[in-house]
């Protein structure tokens, strides 16, 4: 049986891309997989890899042909990305993409797309704090849910092909408006690692012997705040300024929250308390039940 798709092109190869060309080498989706990279010594990393079939030093040169195109660059490229590569870009090819974002997508992306270019944003929700093309692993996407948020009017056929291939990456595929998409990334995922890196930083900032003893007895909650502050800084600097509306509303929300939290403290509230944690080990339970732990 030939493979869904005769050549797909990976505009960028770290975590997500180095395990979706994981994922098409092993699952037969692609004919041909072309990688970009800027970087000279990523290129030689992709090589020793075996994850690309032909590399390429321009976006233009590895679209060439693609009937399949995923961007897998921290979103502040992507403008500049689809400038480059919509000259190029034949007829009926599907443009995706992974970014946690898709506002952003559809407005700085969607319209340089030429006509019969069908553009399909995506959200494969999944990850560690690892980067770089050594960093994947065909397993990352198993039991994990990718979010497509096609715009309206999105030719029907090409939004079923992404689908399919994600599925058959092993991910669960829900289709929904941007806004929210953007909205629930927001608070499940976006909030967390502004959180985190918060803590961790003003763990860094006390005073020498108290942060000394911070790093020394780190138990599993600071400790699982550093694994997630130590995600891609440029990634996340991308994701907070694309997503600064529903981020800064979430963050309201938390700060309200936080000051009740604190009052309830302050005063021995303990019942508040317990009623609070009670409820929020409802949602962990909840969580696990669902296999999203």
């Amino acid at each position: 049986m030939s493979p869904p798709f005769d050549r797909v092109a990976l505009i960028g190869i770290g975590l997500i891309g180095s395990s979706l060309a994981r994922v098409l080498r092993r699952e037969g989706l692609a004919r041909h997989i072309a990688v970009h990279s800027r970087s000279e010594a990523t290129r030689t990393k992709v090589r020793e890899l075996g994850l690309a079939d032909s590399l390429h030093a321009t976006p233009e040169a590895a679209v060439a042909g693609a009937d399949l195109v995923v961007i897998c660059t921290p979103l502040s490229a992507y403008g500049d990305i689809a400038a480059a590569i919509a000259p190029h870009l034949k007829a009926g090819a599907i443009l995706t993409d992974v970014g946690s974002v898709k506002q952003s997508v559809i407005r700085d992306v969607g319209p340089l797309v030429p006509a019969g270019v069908h553009l399909v944003p995506g959200h494969p929700v999944a990850g560690t704090e690892h980067s770089g093309p050594e960093a994947g692993f065909a397993d990352l996407f198993r039991n994990r849910w990718c979010i497509l948020t096609p715009p309206p009017g999105t030719d029907e056929t090409a939004v079923n092909r992404v689908a399919d291939m994600w599925r058959r990456c092993g991910m669960n595929v829900e289709i929904m408006e941007a806004r929210h998409h953007d909205q629930v990334m927001a608070m499940t995922s976006h909030l967390p690692h502004l959180i985190a890196y918060t803590i961790v930083g003003t763990a860094t900032d006390l005073e020498g012997h108290i942060d000394a003893d911070v790093i020394k007895f780190a138990a599993g909650g600071f400790r699982d705040f550093t694994r997630i502050a130590a995600s891609d800084p440029v990634m996340w600097r991308d994701i907070f300024l694309n997503n600064r509306e529903a981020v800064l509303e979430m963050l309201g929300r938390l700060t309200e929250d936080l000051a009740a939290l604190q009052r309830a403290i302050r005063w021995g509230e303990g019942e508040k308390l317990q009623e609070l944690f009670t409820r929020t080990r409802a949602i962990r339970r909840s969580l696990i039940e669902a296999k999203q732990a």
